[in-house]
């Protein structure tokens, strides 16, 4: 787990939930997605799409009233894309306990004013 500041911190909403009590892993996808995004954004000094995420599986569900945070940071880059690892923690019991959720590799491109790939800026 990243110890440093998470990009994202939310709490699911009732309307989360799944069949089995548990919030919808899609849910959690997308805040990956949107975490991933701002770091890749500000790698790409500009917009950025999501083109494949990998390695990814679910270690622990989500619970309702679990604090849910999303870690990520630049692992790699390429010429017009960069792969962000992104991970997320479930904090339940009023805070002590935290649960490691998930991982996964989010790679993104960067867009130019016509929604095409473009070089990243340099270091």
């Amino acid at each position: 787990m990243d110890k440093r500041e998470p990009i994202l911190r939310t709490v699911p909403r009732p309307g989360d939930i799944n069949a089995n009590g548990h919030i919808f892993g899609g849910w959690v996808l997308s805040q990956m997605d949107i975490a991933g995004g701002i770091i890749a954004s500000r790698v790409a000094q500009g917009p950025v799409a999501t083109v494949a995420i990998e390695s990814m599986q679910f270690i622990a569900p989500v619970l309702m009233k679990d604090v849910v945070s999303v870690y990520a940071h630049l692992e790699k880059r390429g010429r017009t894309s960069m792969s962000i690892r992104v991970a997320v923690v479930a904090t339940r019991g009023r805070g002590q306990v935290d649960v490691e959720v998930t991982s996964g590799l989010f790679t993104f491109v960067a867009l130019d004013e016509n929604h095409r790939p473009r070089p990243l800026p340099p270091e």
